[in-house]
């Protein structure tokens, strides 16, 4: 594939195609521009180069090598499945790839079981079908693709935002204010934190786009449940806006703060809840939506939620 760089852009060139390319990850991009399948102008690189307005990205996957990881009977929850793609409902605490300190018990490693090996080599070995993932704390709605075909598409679709459609549920430390808003920042990586990203100023980061609503809220444990609609998908998108608000989401171990109440779930209170896009073969749309996990419950039955989740 090609990619002109038609705007701005802050960094080195694996961290602008790592924002391009969500099925890959940065490693991964260094790997293959190292070995000369990604160049800039029909040149060589190197994963540091900086990207400028005008740039010419040739970037070329090399076949999927055999896997290291292991098939594993890890029970699934399938949402949805047909030749091409299958939709499962990731279970909290759940790692989506081999990665040291997760060499195994991954997602990947249940696909491989379920799927038995049928899945798109795109990603390389630690990604085979991963288009997309979720944070290991956080639930919901996954797509992986079974052909390549269905990967390219779907990747397609996550990178334009035209198509695809992603709606989560939070949970927050503190009551959102107003109680609807937009969020338009941009976010990169945080200058002490490494493993953190941060709200910066543009140029620096990507535009990052989040609609939220407060659907209700507990004054006597000063939380709130949080409807967010996506319209980038950038790094800890969510987590990263709530708190630029004030309120971290509960049970957020790098954003968020203890929880003075009491009983109050322990994890991540994040659900990507509704997922929509067209399926890459027939073109039809397809929505799905997974259940709202039990740590929830005791926000779903306060008076304002019966009055949004029904309609949302």
């Amino acid at each position: 594939m090609e990619l002109r760089v038609d705007a701005p852009a802050d960094g080195r060139l694996d961290a602008y195609l790592a924002g391009c390319l969500a099925e890959l990850s940065r490693s991964r991009i260094q790997t293959l521009i190292r070995e000369q399948y990604i160049l800039v102008n029909g040149q060589p690189a190197k994963p540091r180069d900086p990207v400028k307005v005008g740039d010419l990205l040739s970037i070329a996957i090399p076949e999927a090598v055999p896997l290291d990881a292991e098939p594993q009977a890890i029970p699934l929850e399938i949402l949805h499945e047909d030749d091409a793609l299958v939709v499962l409902n990731k279970a909290p605490g759940m790692v989506v790839h081999p990665a040291p300190g997760n060499p195994d018990g991954t997602l990947v490693n249940a696909l491989l079981h379920h799927c038995q090996g049928r899945l798109s080599g795109i990603g390389g070995v630690e990604r085979p079908g991963i288009v997309h993932r979720l944070d290991k704390d956080t639930s919901g709605c996954m797509v992986v693709a079974k052909s390549d075909v269905a990967h390219q598409s779907l990747v397609t679709q996550f990178s334009e935002r035209s198509t695809m459609e992603k709606i989560y549920l939070a949970v927050t430390l503190g009551i959102p204010s107003p109680p609807r808003d937009t969020v338009f920042t941009h976010i990169g990586r945080h200058p002490v934190s490494r493993q953190k990203m941060a709200v910066v100023n543009p140029p620096g980061g990507k535009p990052a786009i989040t609609d939220y609503q407060v659907i209700a809220a507990d004054p006597d444990t000063g939380t709130a449940l949080v409807r967010c609609h996506l319209h980038t998908g950038r790094t800890h998108q969510i987590r990263v806006h709530l708190h630029s608000r004030g309120c971290p989401l509960l049970g957020d171990p790098i954003y968020g703060r203890p929880a003075k109440h009491p009983g109050l779930p322990t994890r991540l209170m994040l659900h990507a809840w509704k997922l929509s896009f067209n399926h890459p073969v027939s073109g039809l749309r397809m929505a799905f939506e997974a259940p709202i996990p039990p740590e929830f419950v005791q926000w779903l039955g306060l008076p304002d939620a019966l009055r949004w989740l029904p309609s949302t």
